[in-house]
């Protein structure tokens, strides 16, 4: 037999080699060495310590520095936008509220603008900025209106990368990260616009959407229960998911929770107003018709005070930490692997989707 790497022409006919089996077999690979758990031990302890007292620093230290909240809302015009986002935070805090020209015609293309204002409540300050997307779904060629806005939440991402990565960074980086965004549903009571489905197909990849029914109070109550099911089944079906996303649930109590928001609540159904009436003595907030008045946060009436609730007093930290977690680390991965595992550059543009974030403009502040 002819030694191994030569020739074997007589018995195929054919020029063959002959590999030695050492080179065929590929060595076992090594497992990675998994590092030990630290023992978990339940120690009594002999007396008061005050580990208790974290939630105090904590709450002092919040109340010192405040906090960013950046807000979204897109839709078509009419839906009440900017009177909800008044509503919400009890203030004049939308773009139309904040100087703006209430007269100004819908723009030929998609326009950001952004506002910040300081709301302070039991001496805790919030940074909020509240986004708006005047001229989207306003157009007869809608294709492609919500890239913009991709583009716009793709561009404060690359923001905090940049200022994160300096070696001689801010000690408080400003974040301009959009945390949670309302998309507005009109009341068709029939069934979701392909726009509608486009643009939250695209978006909730990199941004917390929640979809809301503008002016719910144009639906009966059978007409708004079975538009809501409809919305939900058409985001099932083509695999848009909303926030609280299912897979970030972090425990059984947090999937009781969200479950019973994903399948009951959404989308929420509200009604926003900015004016009150004097209801049974009392001054509410709400909408005056020819048979009564719709109260705001009535729960019989409309479904704004669950919405504000879920924003604000119950989801508001988990909305900023999904964004800085989920949403911004899945941007930052893609970025510094696109850049060769390098940081960006100030004077590089984004070589990953494109963007420059030159012509960005910060928010008004009031």
């Amino acid at each position: 037999m002819p030694p191994l790497d030569q020739p074997l022409s007589v018995l195929k006919g054919v020029p063959t080699t002959i590999t030695a089996m050492s080179e065929l077999v590929p060595e076992p690979r090594q497992k990675p060495v998994v590092p030990m758990k630290p023992m978990g031990i339940n120690t009594s302890l002999l007396g008061y310590i005050g580990i208790d007292t974290i939630i105090e620093q904590m709450r002092k230290k919040t109340m010192k520095t405040g906090f960013d909240f950046n807000i979204m809302v897109v839709g078509q015009s009419g839906l009440g936008k900017s009177t909800l986002v008044n509503t919400l935070f009890k203030s004049q805090v939308s773009r139309k509220s904040s100087g703006w020209n209430r007269e100004e015609k819908i723009p030929k293309t998609v326009e950001i603008k952004a506002i910040g204002h300081v709301i302070e409540e039991g001496g805790v300050k919030m940074k909020l900025t509240v986004i708006d997307t005047p001229g989207f779904g306003d157009q007869i060629n809608n294709e492609n209106c919500w890239e913009p806005i991709e583009k716009y939440i793709n561009e404060q991402y690359e923001k905090f990368l940049k200022e994160e990565v300096n070696i001689a960074r801010k000690k408080r980086i400003p974040d301009t990260r959009v945390h949670c965004c309302l998309y507005f549903i009109s009341p068709t009571g029939h069934s979701l616009r392909p726009l509608d489905l486009e643009f939250m197909k695209h978006l909730s990849k990199v941004v917390n959407i929640i979809p809301v029914i503008a002016k719910a109070d144009t639906m009966t109550l059978e007409e708004k229960t079975e538009f809501k099911q409809r919305v939900r089944k058409e985001l099932e079906v083509n695999g848009i998911e909303f926030y609280p996303q299912k897979e970030f649930d972090e425990d059984l109590e947090d999937k009781t929770e969200n479950d019973k928001i994903r399948q009951e609540s959404m989308p929420f159904a509200v009604v926003g107003s900015d004016k009150e009436y004097q209801v049974n003595g009392k001054r509410v907030l709400g909408r005056k018709t020819p048979w009564g008045i719709i109260e705001v946060e009535n729960l019989n009436h409309c479904e704004f005070a669950l919405l504000r609730d879920f924003v604000i007093r119950t989801h508001l930290q988990d909305l900023k930490e999904v964004t800085h977690n989920i949403h911004y680390e899945t941007y930052r991965a893609k970025r510094l692997n696109d850049n060769g595992g390098l940081p960006p550059t100030p004077a590089t543009p984004d070589s990953a989707t494109g963007l420059s974030l030159q012509h960005v403009a910060p928010p008004r502040w009031e």
